[in-house]
């Protein structure tokens, strides 16, 4: 489970509080795509808390929910039937 907090304070106090909990949380430095300024970049708190007790402090704290996707993956579909020439877009004269 992974929040995201523009605030350092808030970040530290989201994962303080999960620990004082019994959980597990680490507070790092999240760099978004595109992002040029180090002094920008949000502070992620990384927990295996339930999902539930992370939501209810993300929104006490100003911060957003990053649920990792779980679901199983879909089976690869198969090959596609490609024809083996290209296909002709002019008719010859008859």
């Amino acid at each position: 489970m992974r929040a995201i907090f523009f605030d350092e304070d808030d970040a530290r106090a989201v994962a303080a509080r999960l620990r004082a909990d019994g959980f597990e949380a680490s507070v790092v430095r999240e760099r978004l795509a595109g992002e040029d300024d180090d002094e920008d970049h949000p502070w992620a708190v990384l927990s295996d808390a339930p999902e539930l007790m992370v939501e209810m402090l993300v929104d006490e704290y100003d911060g957003w929910l990053d649920a990792e996707d779980t679901s199983p993956a879909a089976p690869p579909l198969p090959p596609l039937d490609l024809p083996a020439a290209p296909r002709r877009v002019k008719r010859g004269e008859q």
